[in-house]
């Protein structure tokens, strides 16, 4: 279904809360997708049902030219619906302009916990900027209410809370506590 801008809309017109979120940003290679990574199945030992957002800078496809789903979209579909036994995956163009977080949350099914990684600017998500020592580059947004914490593998200059990148279970619990997810 598509708004009257255009964008895509759940085809159920059943609205539900928006699940808890959190958000890892930082500059390329700091290691925001190994230490999510590694919190992931931290939250689900805990029986967190947990799903993920990645931004991506760059164009993506994960269908091929010649597939039946390529063709489809090639055709002009606006979403095509790829299903195995094992998993199935929703293809949706965004020609006029990438659909906002809020409407990519909206796809998930229920889940307790949605991270993301990226989307800097976007929503009123609690965000961790994650740095490495080989970083040099200020951070990124230091003003912004909505980050929280920094996860770093060394000592930073901050009023916010400092975490050790190196230890997902600290930080995994950070998050519990400041989500109130247990």
């Amino acid at each position: 279904m598509r708004s009257e801008s255009g964008e895509q809309r759940p085809a159920s017109g059943n609205q539900r809360a928006a699940p808890k979120a959190i958000g890892f940003i930082g500059y390329s290679n700091t290691g925001k997708t190994t230490l999510i990574e590694r919190l992931i199945p931290l939250f689900a030992a805990c029986g967190l049902r947990v799903s993920a957002i990645k931004h991506a800078h760059h164009g993506f496809d994960m269908d091929r030219p010649g597939k039946d789903s390529y063709r489809y979209r090639e055709a002009g579909a606006g979403q095509v619906l790829i299903a195995t036994d094992e998993r199935w995956a929703l293809l949706t163009e965004t020609p006029r302009r990438p659909a906002p977080l809020d409407a990519l949350l909206a796809q998930l099914a229920p889940c307790d916990l949605v991270i993301i990684e990226g989307f800097k600017s976007e929503g009123r998500i609690p965000r961790i900027e994650v740095r490495r020592t080989t970083n040099t580059e200020p951070p990124l947004f230091p003003g912004d209410p909505n980050v929280i914490a920094i996860a770093a593998d060394h000592a930073v200059e901050t009023s916010l809370p400092v975490l050790d990148l190196n230890d997902a279970a600290k930080i995994a619990a950070f998050i519990v506590q400041r989500l109130h997810l247990a």
